[in-house]
């Protein structure tokens, strides 16, 4: 996630540029959807999330906010705004009525906004299962990885095969190095790639882009977006990390609204997957509205949330 000097956009620009405006009218989301949120620990005293619906998934580490300084904190807490901050917040507030289960996956470390969080692919692997064992039905990595090697990237591919098999939608930030090409967790075939755009909807040039980012991903604002500090604090930040819970929250908002759709049809609705063929290395900009027509025509209006 790196940090920026621009103006902070008001909301709900924001949202209408991906289309989430419109379908945020007819659902703030239902409490049968679980989000995962693997990230650091969010900052549970923090004004937006009074009447937030949040659990944290228990693990040995303290995974709670020690630190007013602390990266990890800030960057957990920020994202959990942009997702379940409660309604007026000055947060994205994307889906306030779901469920936001915290798996804390790094800590206490001090340090900039300018880097991107990162996992060992283990742990992430590991956290991958823990929400989905606790009921997740759509999963947040707004993340990099480190410590790559076939051993323990072998047991991050089976919790992403294992999300695959039980329809549990991955959506995950393409990385904030300017790079082509895929990763272990982008180029897995049932991750949504999350590239970040301008107010434009043009790519910033800082985000990763590639075949399986731009042929299955969606791109979504990048830069200047508002959400939860630490303590009662508002804050604008940028890169793909919070990119991703544009895409998240969509999902979870869908989901709230058409509880019998399967993962995959969810997902393909989001990424409108079998519109047209891409080849392009930057994928399209998210269209929350459009994805939400395909869902009702295919599902004839279904409205439980």
């Amino acid at each position: 996630m790196t940090g920026t000097t621009a103006d902070p956009k008001h909301s709900t620009s924001t949202l209408d540029l991906v289309k989430l405006a419109s379908l945020m009218t007819l659902t703030r989301g239902s409490s049968q959807i679980r989000i995962g949120l693997i990230d650091g620990p969010v900052d549970l005293n923090h004004s937006d999330f009074a009447v937030s619906r949040i659990e944290t998934i228990t693990i040995k580490k303290d995974a709670a906010c020690l630190n007013s300084k602390s990266h990890a904190c800030a960057h957990g807490t920020f994202v959990a705004g942009m997702l379940s901050a409660m309604p007026g917040a000055a947060a994205p507030a994307i889906c306030p009525g779901c469920v936001l289960l915290v798996r804390p996956i790094f800590f206490d470390t001090i340090g900039g906004t300018n880097e991107q969080p990162s996992a060992n692919p283990a742990e992430l692997g590991a956290a991958i299962f823990d929400c989905i064992r606790a009921g997740a039905r759509v999963i947040n990595l707004s993340l990099a990885l480190v410590r790559r090697s076939p051993r323990v990237e072998s047991i991050l591919k089976s919790a992403l095969d294992e999300a695959m098999m039980r329809g549990v939608v991955i959506v995950a930030a393409a990385g904030n190095q300017s790079s082509i090409g895929s990763g272990e967790i982008t180029g897995h075939p049932w991750v949504i790639p999350v590239a970040a755009c301008d107010g434009n909807g043009l790519p910033y040039s800082y985000s990763n882009c590639g075949l399986s980012i731009g042929g299955r991903g969606l791109s979504a604002p990048g830069n200047g977006v508002a959400s939860s500090g630490m303590g009662t604090q508002t804050r604008a930040l940028g890169g793909t990390s919070i990119s991703a819970p544009f895409v998240t929250g969509t999902v979870a908002l869908l989901w709230s609204m058409f509880p019998s759709a399967t993962g995959q049809e969810v997902r393909s609705a989001v990424t409108l997957a079998g519109v047209q063929r891409r080849v392009s290395i930057v994928p399209p900009l998210l269209d929350a509205w459009t994805a939400y027509q395909v869902l009702a025509n295919q599902f004839g209006g279904e409205r439980v949330q």
